[in-house]
């Protein structure tokens, strides 16, 4: 994998690509789901989050409602392999794969374990959307939506905005929200 220089990737500028392996034993770059998808949003996430629990059913059902239009999204773990840890940390990759298997995920899991790709685009927390055009250009940042405790409740639902906007060449308005949740632990 490319050393990355840039950090805090701004909306309009190219995101990382990357070279990381996934849950399923493979390696997953970025430009290859563009080659083949309009859009891709990766999201930054870990097993223990509070914040994740609280959208992983969401993120299922963006994932259902999008596919058909050559979307997918990608979860990234950049939480550091601690092996001083007990395995109930839910921190290794692992537990990655229980947690996919208990939640049922219906997209990519990766693993960044160098943080490289994490620091690039600029995510402080998890649950961060980071939204990906298919020329690899950054489109949206921030928040899935403004509920977080309550997903039926009304509100913004900036992700799925932003995706509709993009897949109807319109402007994506807000195209970027502040990140909220829980604060991403860095390598020491």
């Amino acid at each position: 994998m490319n050393i990355l220089e840039t950090m805090n990737t701004p909306i309009g500028s190219y995101a990382p690509d990357f070279e990381l392996p996934g849950i399923d034993e493979r390696v997953h770059h970025l430009s290859r789901y563009l080659d083949n998808l309009r859009s891709v949003c990766v999201i930054s996430m870990y097993n223990q989050c509070p914040c994740v629990e609280k959208y992983t059913e969401r993120l299922k059902k963006i994932q259902a409602e999008f596919a058909k239009n050559g979307f997918t999204l990608i979860g990234l773990n950049s939480y550091p392999d601690q092996p001083d840890q007990d395995s109930r940390s839910g921190l290794n990759f692992e537990n990655m794969k229980k947690f996919s298997d208990r939640h049922q995920l219906t997209f990519p899991y990766l693993w960044d374990t160098t943080q490289d790709v994490t620091h690039s685009l600029g995510a402080t927390t998890t649950v961060t959307a980071f939204l990906i055009d298919g020329d690899g250009i950054l489109r949206y940042k921030g928040q899935i939506d403004d509920h977080p405790d309550d997903s039926s409740a009304t509100g913004n639902d900036y992700l799925k905005n932003a995706i509709t906007s993009l897949f109807l060449n319109q402007e994506i308005q807000p195209n970027q929200t502040p990140q909220v949740g829980t604060p991403l632990i860095w390598r020491k």
